[in-house]
């Protein structure tokens, strides 16, 4: 199992509309393409108040990189997009990383 670590740094406003994406249209999409996330979290205390951090599970980089490509060509996606960016982009920034759990963790 991988899980890839994702971090949305938002510009300034933007993440209550982030959030509504995700909600509203995105992990319908996600759940259509077999897209399986591991958590959302958002920063409480610290300096990432802009932050949206969400972990998505993988069987293999293979299965990532065929699903990832698949759900980015969705229309259903690139409209949502387009929609929820209609005032400016959401993101200044995005982070990923690919993990893979140890032997003593309680998360395999």
């Amino acid at each position: 199992m991988i899980y890839e670590l994702r971090i949305y740094t938002c510009l300034p406003g933007k993440l209550p509309d982030l959030q509504r994406r995700f909600e509203d249209h995105t992990l319908g999409i996600w759940k259509r393409h077999g897209i399986e996330q591991a958590g959302f979290w958002t920063t409480v205390i610290g300096n990432s108040i802009n932050d949206l951090t969400y972990m998505v599970r993988w069987n293999s980089m293979a299965e990532r990189e065929t699903k990832w490509a698949a759900f980015l060509a969705d229309p259903d996606w690139q409209a949502a997009r387009k929609a929820s960016e209609a005032n400016g982009p959401l993101l200044g920034n995005v982070s990923s990383q690919f993990l893979t759990p140890t032997s003593y963790s309680s998360v395999k």
